[in-house]
């Protein structure tokens, strides 16, 4: 077993237990307190890291609209619609992918075998370099394919050829999100916070300079955020090649090549369930662009989304954070100690939404100047900003429900979750009130937030349903099977405890 803070025993065992190693029963809110300060050290150990190297990482897009906006209002909504709609779609098919590896690395990490993460590592480059690929003309057709959904000639012109400046970034993204869930999985969580940090501080001020003092507008903002992106990522490689990561990363393997399929559909199931959120709130941005004015409600709305981007990526630390430890966890034979870091961050993540929530409405008049100097622009953002408040809080916790869901591996069950609470609720409300009762942006907004709230709702049921003890059992045969040793117990390992 390896070592790791990550899977150390933690205190309240009790004799008798069924699986070893795993907390006893917690009798009283002494006992829960107790347990919750030990949960806490061990997440925050994991989580803070992540959530700032995930405001770094999507600071670099935002840092990006910022000085777009400063440009003009054109190149805002250029680039807006770019990093919503296309690199959006793309991001949210890689990160989903790439979220496979989150939940084997995980898992075979808690198991300690350590030796089969570098293969599953390999295996999905292969999956997600592919994929880059196939995504590859959506770049290269990009405005004609934002004519095509409707939007404006003008935006669609300038955001199709800014996508084409952007295909770079695309290929970083198959590197970039096993590696991170590789080292995820491990906590080497530090190094990532460090690389992005300094990448980002880079990328602020060559951004700066490229558009303002240069004068290249979008294509120097569009150069300047692909050497980003693939400074990460070399920086990273670099890392796991000084041998840091032990006998996970032993080069190059063969056996990155055998099952590739099994593991491609797990990466598929994994792809559609985080694609049918991220693309949910893409949807926002699309629908803003048929409403009268679409340049005003554009901006508006990509200023705010901004914001909750920023509050999502503190989220995703949780996340991941809950990923980790609910996979390392299930991989250790710890059911009970599994569940307890799910109850412990939820409980924390609600509160950090609390408060960003009661800063961003202090300063809802204030906060639009960093974005822009029309004033339509920032009257529309601050009318937003209860709305804004709202989908922060909610999104502080969902994104804790589908770290659990990545950890135990339910990709699947959600995917159709996800489906009918956004796409058969919401939608329809967010259009009906937006266009049919003439609402607009604020409209479609409250409508969408309707099937995020549902979606949440679910994921408690699902999480309160929850058989541990089934999760934990199962582990050990998911680890075998996308190992390629055992081709018996596939359906098993498919299977969840979420109904029982």
């Amino acid at each position: 077993m390896a070592n790791s803070s990550a899977i150390t025993a933690t205190p309240l065992l009790k004799p008798g237990d069924e699986f070893p190693g795993d907390i006893g029963d917690i009798n009283g809110c002494g006992d829960f307190w107790r347990q919750f300060r030990v949960e806490s050290n061990k997440l925050w150990r994991i989580a803070g890291p992540i959530m700032i190297t995930s405001v770094c990482r999507y600071s670099l897009g935002a840092i990006t609209q910022i000085f777009a906006g400063q440009v003009s209002t054109l190149a805002l909504a250029a680039v807006s619609v770019e990093n919503s709609v296309i690199a959006g779609f793309s991001f949210g098919i890689m990160l989903g992918m790439g979220s496979a590896l989150e939940t084997l690395c995980g898992q075979a990490y808690g198991a300690g075998q350590l030796e089969m993460m570098g293969v599953y590592l390999q295996r999905s480059w292969i999956i997600l370099m592919v994929t880059a690929l196939i995504l590859t003309p959506l770049y290269i057709f990009a405005g004609p394919f934002l004519l095509l959904i409707g939007q404006d000639s003008s935006i669609a012109e300038a955001a199709g050829k800014f996508a084409l400046l952007m295909i770079p970034q695309l290929y970083a993204y198959s590197i970039y999100f096993p590696l991170t869930k590789f080292l995820q999985a491990q906590s080497k969580v530090f190094v990532m916070l460090l690389i992005a940090a300094v990448v980002l501080v880079i990328h602020t001020f060559f951004s700066w300079f490229v558009s303002l003092k240069l004068g290249w507008g979008a294509p120097g903002l569009a150069l300047v955020l692909n050497l980003s992106w693939w400074c990460i990522v070399l920086l990273q490689y670099f890392y796991i090649l000084m041998g840091s990561c032990g006998v996970a990363w032993s080069g190059f393997s063969m056996l990155a090549f055998r099952d590739l399929w099994s593991f491609a559909k797990l990466s598929i199931a994994s792809a559609i369930m985080l694609c049918l959120e991220i693309w949910y709130f893409m949807a926002l941005i699309l629908f803003a662009g048929y409403l009268k004015d679409p340049e005003l409600s554009v901006d508006a709305l990509s200023i705010c989304m901004n914001i909750l981007g920023w509050a999502v990526m503190i989220a995703i630390g949780s996340n991941a954070a809950t990923s980790v430890r609910v996979s390392n966890e299930l991989g250790a034979g710890h059911p009970k100690t599994a569940k307890f870091a799910v109850i412990s961050v939820v409980i924390t993540s609600f509160l950090i939404g609390l408060f960003l929530s009661t800063i961003l409405l202090i300063w809802r008049n204030e906060y639009p100047i960093a974005f822009t100097n029309n004033s339509d622009v920032k009257e529309l953002v601050s009318s937003l900003t209860p709305l804004l408040a709202i989908s922060i809080t909610i999104n502080n916790v969902q994104p804790v429900l589908t770290g659990l869901v990545i950890g135990a591996g339910w990709q699947v069950y959600v995917a159709y979750v996800n489906i009918t609470c956004y796409y058969a609720v919401g939608v329809p409300i967010g259009l009906i009130f937006g266009y049919l009762l003439n609402y607009g942006i604020t409209g479609i907004w409250l409508g969408m937030l309707s099937g995020t709230v549902m979606q949440t709702c679910v994921l408690f049921l699902m999480t309160y349903r929850t058989n541990w003890n089934k999760e934990a059992s199962m582990a050990g045969d998911r680890i075998k099977t996308w190992g390629g040793e055992n081709d018996t117990n596939k359906g098993n390992a498919r299977s969840s405890g979420f109904t029982e």
